[in-house]
């Protein structure tokens, strides 16, 4: 087995090429905000399997058994982020393109590849140290 195999190493390679295809798409919808009929487009986030690295599709939520107890991330009560609340400003057109939303993920989107680049990094200097080649 490659060292670029190992599993955390492979998450976090596809985790940068999905935010390398998702700031494309992002790039696509503010280029089309003047288009008529344009509705923006985004993509899905991937999950992964904890143990294996492979993709997961688990129906397994948390459940909310009590109010003083912290909300799950799908919950729109307190806690919950109102940049990712779907926008329905759409306009006489038919465009639906919202620029502020968009930068705000464009730049959401930045942040979070620059943080999995990071660590990518960090992983293989840890396995370098690990091996005795720094």
């Amino acid at each position: 087995m490659a060292v670029t195999d190992m599993p955390l190493l492979g998450m976090l390679r596809t985790r940068m090429q999905w935010h390398q295809a998702r700031q494309k798409l992002l790039a696509e919808n503010v280029a089309n905000a003047d288009m008529p009929g344009f509705r923006p487009r985004d993509l899905a986030q991937p999950s992964f399997d904890r143990a294996t690295g492979a993709g997961a599709a688990s129906g397994v939520e948390l459940a909310l058994t009590s109010t003083g107890h912290i909300a799950t991330a799908g919950d729109t009560g307190i806690g919950a982020d109102p940049r990712r609340v779907k926008g329905f400003e759409i306009r006489p057109s038919g465009n639906g393109v919202n620029l502020e939303e968009e930068m705000m993920k464009s730049g959401d989107n930045q942040s979070d590849y620059q943080l999995a680049a990071s660590m990518y990094q960090k992983s293989l200097d840890a396995l370098k140290i690990a091996v005795g080649k720094k």
